[in-house]
């Protein structure tokens, strides 16, 4: 059942009419095909458009955050490294002990 609207769904458009590598308008969110036909949706279809970019808004802002805690991480191993007692070139597996012995 489709609820009864007062006003008419404004576009989002901000005026960043750029795509980013896929597709979707760097100031709106909206996809290439949302854009072109924005004229002809309904109500309800631009409401679920509207709700589609908010979502992708959400999931970018994520993205955003999480790639700055990994940076802050890097950068905070890059001037604190971690003591690694471990030899990398001798480890257990690449010793011969086939003339080792206990008996003298």
């Amino acid at each position: 059942m489709e609820q009864l609207s007062f006003f008419a769904v404004p576009s989002p458009c901000v005026g960043v009419c750029q795509s980013d590598s896929r597709g979707y308008c760097l100031g709106c969110l909206r996809s290439r095909d949302e854009r072109f036909n924005w004229m002809s949706f309904s109500e309800l279809q631009k409401q679920d458009v509207i709700r589609l970019c908010l979502q992708r808004k959400k999931r970018r802002q994520f993205a955003l955050h999480k790639a700055r805690q990994q940076e802050l991480l890097n950068q905070q191993m890059a001037h604190t490294p971690q003591l690694d007692f471990e030899d990398k070139q001798n480890s257990v597996d690449d010793v011969d002990l086939a003339d080792f012995s206990l008996d003298d």
